[in-house]
């Protein structure tokens, strides 16, 4: 069964702001990113595509160590004890700046440097 799929599907599809974290040689690093942007890629089989504009320490995070963890909250999404629902999304990243993926990412956000390419492993709700 998909991750990316129920309730976290529909928390993907409805958050505004999506935080970042890969660890670095000084501790965690933490970047974001704006829910909509996911959401005009897309997404299937546990993978997100992000666009990048610098993510540079990310880059050279994930060179190192590509686990990579994403939050993402709605308060528009019910939870079990109320409005707001929000997901943990561990699993591995890597930056891509050529391809078939990054020429779809150039062709919605023409700005973007590269991607950052997500393959989701767990997701874990709260709330």
């Amino acid at each position: 069964m998909p991750l990316l799929d129920g309730a976290c599907r529909e928390v993907l599809e409805k958050t505004e702001f999506v935080a970042m974290v890969t660890a670095g040689p000084q501790g965690p690093h933490i970047t974001a990113t704006w829910g909509d942007y996911i959401c005009k890629l897309g997404f299937q089989d546990d993978r997100l595509i992000i666009p990048a504009g610098y993510y540079h320490h990310m880059e050279a995070n994930l060179a190192r160590n590509p686990e990579v963890q994403l939050l993402v909250a709605s308060r528009e999404v019910e939870g079990k004890l109320g409005p707001g629902q929000g997901f943990t999304l561990k699993g591995t990243g890597r930056i891509i700046d050529s391809g078939e993926e990054m020429d779809r990412v150039k062709s919605h956000f023409p700005w973007a440097r590269a991607a950052l390419v997500v393959e989701v492993v767990e997701a874990h709700s709260h709330l």
